[in-house]
């Protein structure tokens, strides 16, 4: 067995005299192997962005945090003043980063450190009714300077007294911040009238006023009390937060003054957000859990850690599973329509070279001669634009390209041109001839029927699994980190647009042989002969489906990325309630302000309510929900001001029934429901009687929506501490009327953050970019495909010029031809896209990009009929160029040819 020898100077004429089809082919295979190679890393750095984005949104939640408990205390033993407590509190930050695993360490930033008391009452003061004691280092040091008196200093004229039990309240010396000096009126050498949680007084000295130096360093965040007054505001818990400064030299003094159940001693440990990204979250949550794991709950008094990084992390890791899947689904249709593409290029370039290949094949070539030497060539054309595809997506990337994507691609582009090629150069020789029994014909065409339609069931089949796969297991995968599960329904839209394609491929022949039955009966010709070559040139499956499949999935492409703008746009609404949200501390001055809104130009309603995240509820079973405490027709009528769903179920929160409050609630847990149902506000439970569902307000968790006059004619009182307001002006009303403690949310600022946010930026420009592409290379499949049908066209019009055709109606005759199938796969992309979209909505999970509390409503755009204008324009332009080109032709070679 021989290896077949290539002939070089074949190749190279071929190369050079099929230059600009092989161009066209190496310019798809950039494109595509640009796209393949560039967008999966582009994606991926978005999603690693997130990550890091999500972790910083969390806070102090996702925190690590080490606590050392103290030794107890014995009421009847003395305590001794221990003046190392700073350098033990050293110690235990040294111990803790021994105990953190390496991997999870290189993701922390340096500790910080605190030791903080419970919350003291306070009495005598206006502005603050808790006091907290607390010393912090590391972070940048946490550095102060006194603008009045001095640090904090000892009380102890020896440093390691023993104080005994009934020795009264020992003093501690703090300092306190501007802020929280001038909300409590505080000079230095006052006292601060506090006692602790068993109600002993204690005897607490301002021993100086501090300015911090960087306000903006870590260590504060243990204890935001200490720069400034801190308001919480909740259903169980209304109260203001100071803070008092110790020193290490004032610290023994606190240790002293208070039991060591009042005291906690912690190490607090913030994950740096830019050192997380995917690859690390999955690891860094498993040692998160198993440092918890291996101290257990410390009731014997050792050591713990707690954290909610592993829960912050894997809800990044979800939420960036979702995205990653919806991306695949864009990757695989860009992948496999570039595929299809180089086919038919491909099958062009075959038809051009047909006679060529024939001639060889007579003069003795051998098929494996000519699959290598076409292998040769298709290389030459393939390697070098890959390689400039992968070279443009490493450019413009910021990341490493992806090299499997890009493999279908250069697959086909590699393997299509050799393949058919050799096939055309087979069947030119092959001894094949039509036989001239008709049923020996008939049962030929009936095999190739049956090839095809055996084909045609194949992917019919294909794309039924996939859409179920879609439909039953959704778009996410089970597992975050698991994207085996996610192939399948990734390749359902392409798929069942394929399947579309096909289906409207067979009606297509049947209406151009109903149009030339009806057109023999008539007089004119041109139409005649029209439909005739339409009816033979209309079931060329590759063109047509290239076009179909380019519409379609350009046309969900473009309801993908309208759906998610408009559903963000929608969780913006449902997050803030309003245009602008104020919050502030519970009061009736709320009121005041609220209607002071409502009278300024610019606001068309301000509603003023009572907003608790946290309100414990009870029926059969106990759990938390959000409480809204709002005037019902007021509130009823701030929905009908917004976009928001109206709800007239609000009318039903007059009154009390049987001495119940109505409330509209909404929870997952029907237990809640059963039983009779009661809210616990201030310590003291407030029956509630369910009337209906709550309105679609915040995230979609548990929500209890009531009147506030039958709330406080129960007895409850719950003064206003929200402001909803509407209008063109609401935010700066609102922003001119609140004071320095209120804070402010508008509805267009969440807006804007959820739609610059890393990973829905990323999906809404791939949406736009993969519509953009698609339809190019729909509008490619058309020029190919017009392309080869344009000889025996050029022939046919060409003897028709010979009996009398004008040049106009030559013009009208190619576009009657090439129009229709045109019109037929654009008008029918656009519905299957839309189909499409409208199929794989819920499954898609779009809510966890959106931020909505369930999937967002299918929004279709106007740039949906956008292939029903560029590609009639695009046969337009074919009917131009192929007119120019046969004008040139002259009639005497027609004539003497016969042919083109």
């Amino acid at each position: 067995m021989r290896l077949p020898r290539l002939h070089l100077p074949s190749v190279v004429g071929r190369l050079r005299a099929d230059r600009g089809p092989l161009a066209l082919a190496g310019a798809v295979v950039v494109l595509g192997t640009a796209l393949a190679a560039g967008l999966p890393p582009a994606v991926g750095h978005a999603a690693d962005l997130a990550v890091s984005d999500l972790v910083a949104r969390a806070g102090a939640d996702a925190d690590l945090v080490y606590t050392v408990p103290f030794e107890p205390d014995y009421a009847e033993d003395p305590k001794q003043r221990d003046p190392g407590m700073a350098a033990t509190l050293r110690d235990s930050v040294e111990l803790a980063g021994l105990e953190i695993p390496r991997d999870l360490a290189a993701a922390l930033q340096p500790p910080a450190a605190s030791i903080t008391s419970a919350d003291l009452k306070l009495s005598g003061h206006g502005a603050g009714d808790v006091l907290q004691l607390a010393y912090v280092s590391g972070g940048r040091g946490a550095r102060v300077s006194w603008t009045a008196g001095s640090a904090p200093g000892t009380t102890a004229r020896e440093p390691a007294v023993v104080v005994p039990p009934d020795s009264g309240p020992w003093p501690v010396e703090v300092g306190v911040s501007e802020q929280t000096a001038a909300a409590l009126h505080l000079r230095p050498g006052d006292r601060l009238d506090a006692s602790d949680p068993l109600q002993r007084d204690m005897d607490i000295r301002v021993s100086g006023v501090f300015r911090p130096v960087d306000p903006l360093d870590p260590a504060w965040q243990q204890a935001p009390g200490l720069l400034a007054p801190q308001a919480y505001v909740g259903a169980l818990v209304r109260r203001t937060v100071v803070g008092g400064l110790l020193s290490p030299t004032s610290l023994p003094d606190a240790r002293v003054a208070l039991d060591s159940d009042y005291l906690t001693r912690a190490v607090s440990f913030a994950p740096a957000p830019a050192r997380l990204d995917r690859g690390s979250s999955t690891v860094l949550a498993g040692a998160v859990v198993r440092l918890e794991a291996r101290y257990g709950g410390g009731d014997d008094g050792s050591p713990t850690w707690r954290s909610q990084l592993d829960r912050v992390l894997h809800g990044a890791r979800r939420r960036v599973a979702t995205a990653t899947a919806q991306a695949a689904l864009l990757f695989a249709g860009l992948v496999l329509t570039t595929s299809l593409v180089l086919v038919l290029a491909a099958e062009q370039l075959v038809r051009r070279r047909r006679a060529t290949l024939a001639d060889l094949r007579v003069r003795g070539a051998s098929l494996p001669g000519l699959l290598a030497e076409l292998a040769v060539e298709s290389v030459l054309v393939t390697v070098p634009a890959a390689a400039a595809g992968l070279l443009a997506a490493r450019v413009l990337g910021s990341r490493p390209p992806s090299l499997t994507w890009p493999v279908p691609v250069l697959a086909v582009a590699l393997l299509a041109p050799p393949l058919l090629g050799v096939r055309a150069a087979a069947r030119s020789t092959g001894g094949r001839r039509a036989p001239a029994n008709r049923s020996a014909r008939r049962s030929l065409a009936r095999t190739a029927q049956l090839r095809r339609g055996a084909l045609e069931v194949a992917v019919l089949l294909a794309a039924a699994a996939a859409l179920v796969a879609l439909r039953q297991r959704g778009v996410v995968p089970v597992e975050p980190d698991d994207v085996s599960g996610a192939l399948l329904p990734a390749l359902a839209p392409t798929l069942v647009a394929a399947t579309g394609a096909l289906v409207l491929l067979r009606l297509l022949p049947l209406g151009a042989r109903l149009a030339r039955g009806w057109l023999r009966r008539g007089t004119r010709t041109v139409p005649f002969v029209v439909a005739a070559r339409a009816s033979t040139t209309a079931a060329r499956p590759l063109p047509f489906l290239v076009v179909t499949v380019g519409s379609a999935l350009a046309g969900f492409a473009l309801c993908l990325a309208a759906t998610q703008t408009s559903g963000q746009a929608d969780g913006a609404w449902f997050a803030v309630g309003a245009d602008a949200q104020l919050h502030t501390q519970a009061s009736a001055s709320v009121r005041t302000l609220a209607g002071r809104a409502a009278g300024s130009d610019g606001v068309r309603i301000a509603v003023p309510a009572r907003v608790s995240d946290v309100a414990l509820v009870s029926g059969t079973s106990t759990g938390s929900a959000r409480l809204v405490v709002a005037d019902a027709p007021a509130f009823e009528r701030l929905l009908a001001t917004t976009p928001l769903p109206d709800a007239p179920q609000l009318a039903r929160l007059h009154g009390l029934s049987g001495g119940r409050v109505p409330a509209l609630v909404r929870t997952a847990d029907p237990a809640l429901l059963r039983g009779k149902l009661a809210l616990r506000w201030d310590g003291e439970p407030v029956a509630l009687q369910v009337v209906g569902g709550a309105p679609p307000l915040g995230d979609g968790g548990p929500l209890v929506v009531v009147d506030a006059a039958s709330f406080a004619a129960a007895g409850a009182d719950a003064p206003p501490d929200t402001v909803w307001a509407t209008g063109p002006r609401a935010a700066s009303v609102l922003r001119r009327l609140a004071g320095p403690d209120a804070a402010i949310t508008v509805r267009e600022a969440v807006q804007h953050e959820r739609r610059t946010s890393p990973l829905p930026q990323a999906l809404l420009r791939l949406a736009e970019l993969t519509a953009t592409v698609m339809l190019a290379l729909a509008l490619l499949g058309l020029v190919l495909g017009a392309a080869a049908t344009a000889p025996a066209r050029g022939q046919t019009l060409a003897r028709l010029r010979t009996l009398g055709l004008r040049p106009v109606e030559a013009r009208r005759a190619v576009a009657g031809e090439l129009l229709p199938p045109a019109l037929l796969a654009a008008a029918g992309g656009t519905v299957l896209g839309t189909v499409l979209a409208r199929t794989a909505l819920r499954s898609l999970s779009l809510r966890l990009v959106t931020g909505q509390p369930s999937d967002p409503a299918l929004a279709v755009p106007w740039t949906v009929v956008v292939p029903l204008v560029l590609l009639p324009a695009g046969v337009a332009v074919l009917v131009v160029v192929e007119s120019s080109l046969r004008r040139r032709q002259k009639l005497g070679q027609v004539l003497r040819v016969g042919g083109t």
